[in-house]
């Protein structure tokens, strides 16, 4: 493996990482086109998941006779919507391919190499160490038929998740990557408790992102959603669902006029109903899921074992008898914060917890 291999691979993952939590149930692909060891060529897996990256970069009027190809997975070979990459891989008269994951799609999964090799193709598999969980949560789509789903909890040193005399824990910078995180999924879930408190939009408010903000979920099981919130007045502009108890279908005609979609369900009470709406909206093309919730509900997503992914944006500062929780932080402060992301947080510290 050569330093261009992992330089050209490297470029493409960050090229896939545009829209990654964008593309619905496809994977984000990116795709970089090398003649000559320089790039002449880009692409990215498109907004809602179709054209594919390989179209994309392949898809412009210039020739890319003998060039190489460098992919972050598996070129696809089965027909859906569109024709495979494979095929305007072959138009193109690539030379080689190279691509870091196999797809576990069944219709492709090791069939890219099998197609191309037969049309004088070479490609091969090369594993990139930097990336290698990129693709966990299409790989956990593709083998539960369920989204990938990632939380996130802001706490102090002392680990209080409420602050008494600020609507915040951490700093301005920890927020701003809160919102990039956002836009790395297809949608957010919240509580009404949570919005009801904060009066949330839940939005990206960072510059070039704010036009990328997921659909929003409301966890109200009791409707006791806030009339006079800000969500409310935006909700037109924006897909928004309320999830509630069916027994509330005719109060939730206020909410309707205000363009929520609404889902109705039994209850809310056992881990088989929260699967059964992660099912749901699987069906609806989500692939990737956040909550934003308080420490009450991340307790109970923990309880049962549903979560994929914690986020836990850390303060440098006690609070004291400033802090307040509402249930017990005893089982954040059991998890050992050992996996650190190098963000600058100006003091706050970022850590991911894998489930």
């Amino acid at each position: 493996m050569t330093t261009n291999h992992k330089f050209f691979l490297n470029l493409a993952f960050q090229i896939a990482d545009i829209n990654l939590g964008k593309t619905k149930l496809n994977p984000s692909v990116g795709t970089v086109i090398v003649k000559n060891n320089s790039i002449i060529s880009s692409g990215v897996t498109s907004i809602n998941g179709r054209p594919h990256a390989e179209f994309n970069a392949l898809n412009k009027g210039r020739s890319f006779k003998d060039s190489n190809l460098y992919t972050t997975l598996e070129p696809c070979t089965h027909y859906g919507l569109t024709p495979p990459c494979v095929n305007i891989i072959k138009k193109k008269k690539i030379k080689n391919v190279y691509f870091a994951f196999n797809d576990p799609d069944k219709r492709t999964y090791k069939k890219a190499k099998q197609f191309l090799n037969k049309r004088k193709i070479n490609t091969k598999l090369i594993k990139n160490e930097n990336f290698k969980n990129f693709y966990d949560s299409y790989f956990f789509n593709k083998k539960y038929n369920l989204p990938f789903i990632s939380a996130k909890i802001a706490v102090s040193k002392d680990y209080f998740s409420i602050n008494r005399k600020s609507k915040w824990i951490t700093n301005s910078q920890s927020r701003k990557v809160t919102h990039l995180l956002r836009s790395k999924n297809d949608c957010i879930i919240s509580t009404s408790k949570t919005i009801n408190s904060d009066d949330s939009l839940l939005n990206c408010r960072i510059n070039g992102l704010n036009n990328l903000k997921p659909d929003l979920f409301i966890i109200d099981i009791n409707l006791r959603l806030k009339k006079n919130l800000s969500i409310n007045r935006i909700s037109q502009k924006r897909k928004t669902f309320l999830i509630t108890n069916e027994k509330y279908k005719k109060q939730t005609n206020y909410f309707k006029k205000k363009g929520f979609k609404i889902i109705l369900v039994k209850s809310l009470e056992k881990k088989i109903d929260f699967i059964n709406i992660f099912k749901k909206l699987y069906i609806l093309g989500y692939s990737r899921v956040f909550f934003e919730t308080g420490l009450t509900f991340l307790n109970l997503l923990i309880n049962y074992k549903i979560l994929n992914n914690l986020y836990i944006f850390q303060s440098n500062k006690n609070l004291k008898k400033n802090g307040l929780n509402n249930c017990t932080a005893r089982f954040l402060k059991k998890i050992k914060l050992n996996k650190k992301i190098q963000v600058n947080l100006n003091d706050d510290s970022l850590y991911n917890i894998e489930f």
